[in-house]
């Protein structure tokens, strides 16, 4: 659009001087010309001369732990690139506000100048205030002409992903598994036989296998006896963890969502601690879902848009990718606020280090939503529940459609509990009250602290 619009401006001060045979005129229509020719020119070369990576000290963090962010600059030119304005994007919300994310030391941004063939390098620090999901870039570089006639904007790196993952509260070898002792249980349903549990003997019946065969009551009885087994499961928990805006207020943001999350973790720590099996669905969003597909290809080239020197107030993108401005290249690239996945997060039931490393990562990375609530996630996954594995759900206020979802999952004989995850106020009193009427063990999760102790009481309990 400038571009035109300087052409057109030229053209027409080039004819003017014709027509009135102006020489100065015309010489000076000339001299403009062949500057903004060469500003372009030397623009659009340092633009395309210009490269970056990104190298990250960690991709996955714990909460406190820091990471070094280094941005290596290249000209790949003979000439050199007299100035250049290179930014690695970061949100601003996750640097300053209430819900600071990331503690910032140094500076993500630089102005720089390198000789042809030579390069530069930007380092900073990252430091891990709270779990999330966060992306890093891309390096977005401004630059033009020495007037300010040019100017180009360009995507030099893709973007990087940080996982900050949830605190993991000790929790001091109490068992998590509501209503089961730790170790090896009785179930209801008979899905298979445990051989190392011996119920009792009964007599040898056409097609018993010969290793169940009692040998030594056989001898007793003079007939063959065979021993009978205790079918038997290994106790442990599937983690419902309720994600919804409705249920999960904006003015407990983000305190309630983050203990929510880290009392997730540290109960599938724990269970795997003492090697048993735990899964996890929720009803929230994957922020992964949010990835910008801009911010996060590759930078296959420059993308920039020539502009002038007094700025152009708008900001939108055009349809090749070029930006007007730096604010239009940081909305385009930035991970989306917003995204219309409606699937809930399923993670099936499972034991091992590996297995709690995919949920932990996906705690990590969970976001509240307004998609399913906790009554229609509860219907759609029940398919996918253990009969035989606590169904322990944590939440922040119950609905009544909610506790009669949870009461109906006591009806069919599963064992539910719940981890009410509010502060000391009316809303803790009445989703308490609403679970108990459907006879559903409740506890109360104030801070961290209280992580252990809920444990505890319901050990001590059952």
């Amino acid at each position: 659009m400038v571009l035109k619009r300087t052409i057109v401006a030229l053209a027409g001060l080039l004819l003017i001087g014709l027509l009135l045979g102006a020489s100065m005129l015309v010489y000076a229509s000339y001299v403009v010309a062949a500057v903004f020719l060469l500003s372009q020119f030397l623009t659009r070369t340092w633009t395309q001369s210009l490269s970056a990576t990104r190298n990250l000290s960690a991709e996955e963090l714990e909460v406190g732990d820091s990471a070094a962010v280094r941005l290596s600059l290249h000209n790949t030119s003979r000439l050199p690139i007299v100035w250049a304005l290179v930014e690695d994007l970061l949100p601003a919300k996750l640097l300053d506000g209430p819900s600071t994310a990331l503690e910032l030391s140094g500076s993500h941004f630089r102005v720089v100048s390198i000789p042809g063939g030579s390069g530069k390098v930007v380092v900073y620090q990252l430091k891990a205030l709270r779990r999330g999901y966060f992306q890093l870039g891309p390096v977005v570089a401004e630059t033009g002409d020495l007037l300010g006639l040019y100017k180009r904007f360009s995507q030099i790196t893709a973007a990087s992903y940080l996982t900050v993952l949830p605190k993991l509260i000790p929790l001091n070898g109490y068992d998590i598994a509501s209503k089961r002792p730790i170790g090896e249980v009785k179930v209801s349903y008979r899905l298979m036989e445990d051989p190392t549990l011996i119920s009792g003997i009964r007599q040898y019946r056409t097609g018993d296998p010969i290793r169940s065969i009692h040998w030594r009551a056989s001898a007793r009885t003079g007939e063959l006896q065979c021993k009978q087994f205790e079918p038997t499961s290994v106790a442990g928990a599937t983690l419902v963890l309720d994600m919804h805006r409705d249920t999960n207020p904006d003015e407990h943001e983000p305190i309630r969502t983050d203990l929510a999350v880290t009392a997730a973790a540290s109960i599938c720590h724990a269970l795997l601690q003492i090697q048993q099996q735990f899964g996890l669905i929720s009803n929230g969003r994957d922020a992964v879902d949010r990835i910008s597909s801009l911010g996060s290809a590759e930078a296959d080239g420059s993308r920039d848009n020539g502009s002038s020197g007094a700025g152009d107030d708008e900001s939108t993108a055009n349809d090749q990718g070029d930006f007007d401005s730096l604010q239009s290249a940081m909305a385009a690239l930035a991970m989306r606020k917003s995204s219309d996945r409606l699937r809930p997060v399923v993670i099936p039931y499972g034991r091992g280090p590996e297995h709690f490393q995919t949920i932990h990562r996906a705690l990590a990375r969970l976001e509240r939503t307004d998609g399913a609530h906790l009554e229609d996630l509860l219907l759609e996954t029940q398919s996918r529940l253990p009969r035989d594995a606590t169904v322990l759900v944590i939440l922040q206020n119950v609905t009544e459609k909610a506790a009669m979802a949870l009461g109906e999952l006591v009806r069919q004989g599963y064992s539910v509990a719940a981890i009410v995850n509010n502060y000391e106020n009316e809303a803790l009193h009445v989703a308490i009250g609403r679970l108990l009427s459907y006879r559903i063990a409740a506890y109360h999760l104030h801070d961290e602290e209280s992580i252990p102790e809920i444990c505890k009481a319901m050990v001590l309990k059952y």
